[in-house]
């Protein structure tokens, strides 16, 4: 009896492993290493939908930017 319940219990722990997700709050923003041509257009062109200039304001208020000044190698969190 003992080794079905144990056998029973780790297949219930394994499925619960396997289908369980993070949820949305739980997730981890992207970071996104700015490269020698990137601009903040670029990037916010390549990684939101619609008008890039949202994209960028976006970028600015996550990352604390001032300006739209990038250097190589910046690391940027992408909200």
């Amino acid at each position: 009896m003992f080794p079905k319940l144990v056998m029973i219990v780790l297949a219930a722990a394994l499925a619960v492993g396997i289908y369980a997700r993070p949820s949305g709050g739980a997730e981890h923003p992207g970071v996104y290493v700015v490269k020698p041509a990137d601009t903040l257009w670029s990037i916010a062109a390549s990684h939101y939908a619609g008008d890039p200039r949202d994209g960028i304001w976006k970028l600015q208020q996550r990352n604390h930017l001032d300006g739209t000044t990038l250097v190589p190698g910046e690391r940027l969190v992408l909200p």
